[in-house]
């Protein structure tokens, strides 16, 4: 027989034509394929080799058809530029291979238009569940858009409450940093973070400043700078603090904005910490080689792909629809003992 010809036969390949090589019904061999454990193991066996021999292919929309889920899972995120965000697509893209989802990533810019469309490309595939970092803002008809989809958010909250959500405690990380800053002789500690239209940029916000509270020191809004989560934000707003403020150390709200303020610093030549002491936000491969490293608040990419991925296989999550996964300051160089000028 031609490869032609076999390839042609391979397409036709049905559980009945397995049913009669073998003599057998088609729903017997229906439910050894299925895993259905009311099949004699011998004959499950017989079945799943010839299945194999054949080339036999489950069909999918056979079985949605029929009413079954697909196994076909969004991931909705801002880029892939970021590493972070790379990293956790990389991550959840080998876990969801081993229990045989297949995941479909979409990227939005952070824009909610593009994240609706990427939603309704997922509904039309009759994709099970979305795992998405929301967009800032919400379109009309959002909520509707969801219907009939599993939707968990990664990172920042749902103002609804309504939804399945993994969020990250930065708090302590955070508020530790600024301590970390102030025992090392930092004075004049700024901070660049994601707007109040984010719950994560609310959050941050909220655990800088009680951490100068915590000192029974009041925070300056000269030295706040927040806005979009975008690398320009964080390239503006440290030019114009080192620019306009007699800034002695900075922490990052934001894994792009903390990418952009790296960069104009090492770019102008600020050197850490003599000039300017420096708190990243995510642990980006390149902190722990520049300079005497850049001290950093870790978020577990790993980790909250597990997570992420114990939510997929527990329809009962929605009992307890919100976890928070403990994130970490690792100290490097650049926020060593200040030194007088």
């Amino acid at each position: 027989m031609s490869l032609a010809r076999i390839q042609d036969y391979r397409l036709v390949i049905s559980i009945k034509s397995i049913a009669r090589d073998l003599g057998i019904s088609h729903m017997t061999v229906s439910r050894a394929l299925s895993g259905h454990p009311n099949v004699n193991a011998e004959t499950r066996r017989r079945i799943v080799a010839r299945a194999a021999a054949l080339g036999y292919v489950k069909s999918s929309a056979a079985s949605v058809m029929r009413g079954a889920p697909t196994a076909i899972v969004g991931l909705l995120l801002p880029n892939i530029v970021n590493e972070f965000y790379a990293r956790f697509a990389n991550a959840l893209a080998v876990l969801c291979a081993d229990l045989g989802f297949d995941l479909v990533i979409n990227l939005t810019n952070d824009s909610a238009a593009r994240q609706a469309d990427a939603i309704r490309r997922l509904r039309a595939l009759q994709a099970r569940t979305a795992i998405m970092v929301p967009a800032p803002g919400q379109l009309a008809g959002d909520r509707a858009l969801h219907e009939g989809m599993r939707i968990i958010h990664l990172i920042r909250a749902s103002d609804s409450g309504q939804t399945d959500t993994l969020l990250f405690d930065e708090r302590t990380a955070i508020m530790s940093a600024v301590v970390h800053l102030l025992d090392n002789g930092h004075r004049r500690i700024g901070y660049i973070g994601g707007s109040d239209n984010l719950s994560s940029g609310r959050e941050r916000l909220s655990a800088f400043t009680a951490a100068l509270a915590s000192r029974g020191l009041r925070p300056d809004g000269e030295l706040i700078r927040t806005g979009d989560p975008l690398f320009e934000t964080g390239s503006r707003c440290i030019a114009e603090l080192i620019a306009e403020t007699k800034i002695e150390a900075v922490v990052c709200g934001g894994f792009e904005i903390s990418r952009g303020a790296l960069e104009a610093c090492l770019n102008t030549g600020v050197k850490f910490p003599d000039d300017l002491g420096f708190i990243g936000f995510g642990d980006l491969g390149a902190y722990r080689w520049i300079g005497g490293g850049i001290t950093a608040i870790d978020l577990p990419a790993d980790a909250l792909a597990e997570r992420a991925v114990a939510m997929l296989n527990d329809d009962q999550w929605q009992n307890e629809p919100q976890e928070a996964l403990p994130c970490r300051l690792l100290i490097r160089g650049s926020t060593r003992m200040r030194m007088p000028h």
